[in-house]
Formats: structure tokens, sequence, C-alpha cells
């Protein structure tokens, strides 16, 4: 396995972006891992940006459309990928996680399906950083859990539950017949204890009191992407209870 991991790091094309912080952080420090999508039409576009000392933005790792993973910022270097955002206790995530970019027009674009030589990628080299870096499950996150009232990306079509299978991030275990039966139904009263519970997964307080929708919004965007409505039912309510966090 470690073999495996390490021949994946040596056959990375390199790209680098003059876009990071100078001092170089500890390995300890590293606690989450963010994903990402380009929101731009193409692979060119999105490298230009990345790579473009104006645009003040960056990644540790980029996933092209074809899979090819491209490294553009060590990991004990500070990428510029997360900006402004909140999780658990912390506040601007850049110091503390590694960003994974993936190629993709994002829902200004034409938001697309990731494709499975891309999801291939980001299996492997995700797998090789919770090793190396111990990151909890609880940790590996999107854009639009850190950042919800900014931020949709990855979006409701990055595949949460195929990659918590392999022992990448988190889902719920509720069969989809007992979700549909719960689906749309009023919370009533529980409504207070749900956003109790978001708060207690890691989704910022602070971001609730500014817009409890779009905090919501992205939610169902991750556990629950049929329905994206902003509404809290019972669906929800059985689904934040078997998150294991």
């Amino acid at each position: 396995m470690v073999k495996k991991m390490l021949k994946i790091v040596e056959k990375m094309t390199k790209n680098y972006s003059p876009n990071f912080d100078l001092n170089k952080r500890s390995s300890n420090s590293i606690k989450y891992l963010i994903f990402h999508y380009t929101g731009m039409k193409n692979d060119k576009l999105a490298i230009d940006k990345l790579t473009n000392p104006n645009s003040k933005v960056s990644c540790h790792y980029f996933i092209a459309s074809d899979g090819k993973l491209i490294e553009m910022v060590p990991d004990l270097y500070t990428a510029w990928h997360a900006g402004k955002s909140r999780w658990k206790k912390d506040n601007f995530l850049n110091k503390k996680s590694i960003g994974i970019e993936i190629s993709n027009p994002g829902h200004e674009h034409g938001y697309k399906d990731f494709n499975k030589k891309q999801i291939n990628s980001l299996i492997k080299i995700s797998k090789y950083l919770i090793k190396k870096y111990n990151i909890k499950n609880t940790n590996i996150l999107g854009h639009s859990d850190i950042a919800p009232l900014r931020k949709l990306d990855p979006g409701e079509k990055f595949p949460w539950k195929k990659l918590a299978k392999v022992k990448i991030g988190i889902w719920h275990k509720i069969s989809s017949i007992d979700c549909k039966k719960l689906r749309f139904k009023e919370i009533g009263k529980f409504e207070k204890e749900f956003l109790n519970d978001l708060i207690n997964l890691g989704y910022s307080s602070v971001y609730l009191k500014l817009n409890k929708s779009k905090v919501i919004k992205n939610f169902q965007r991750r556990y629950r992407p049929e329905i994206i409505n902003g509404k809290i039912d019972q669906e929800m309510l059985k689904i934040i209870k078997s998150l294991k966090y």
C-alpha cells in the first residue's frame, strides 16, 4: 500500500503556483482535506487562474478532466483555496488544510458529473494524504461546508456517498426508502435540535445566524442532493442523527 501511494506522488506532474504563504508549516498543523470544483470552462482556464499571481488563489493538487493529477503547492506550504471559512472552532482554514481542485465548469458554466478518471485520481491522492497526515473522516469537507454563504462547490453531483464507502469522508446510513417516507414531513418542535446538530457536526453558528437557509441548502447539497430547498424536514433530522461525528 505504501509503495503504491509513493508511486502516485512520483508520477504526478508539477506545475507550481506562486500563490502560497512563504513560511513553512508543521505537518501536525494539517487536519483538513477540502474538495473544490474549479468553476472554469476548461482545464487550461483553471490552471491559468491557479498559477496567475494576480488571482491570489491556488490549491495543493489539481485534477484535470482526464484524471491527470498535478501538484501546484507543496503540502507544507499554505495554499490559498479556502478563503474566509469556518468549521468547528477553526477559522480561515487555509493554514490547517490541503486543498484539491477538480476540473468542472461548476454551476455558472454548465455543471456536470465528475468523471470516473477524476474520481479514481481523487481517491488515490486522498488516501495518500489521509494516511500521511492522519486526517479524520469528519474533517474531509467541501468548500460549501466551510464557506456556505458564498460557495456551492463541489456541489450536489459530487459523489460523497461513493467516497465514504472507501473511507473518505462521511455519509449517512438511512435507506432511500426510509428517506422518501420522511421527505417533506414537518419537523415541528425539533427544528432547534436539528440546528444544534448542524453546529455539533461542524457548521458555523455564525453563518447560521447570518443566513440559515444557505447553510441548510449546502447541508442538503452534500447529504440529500435530490432536493435542495433550504427547508428542514424529518428526513434531514434522521440523516443528521445517523452521521457519526
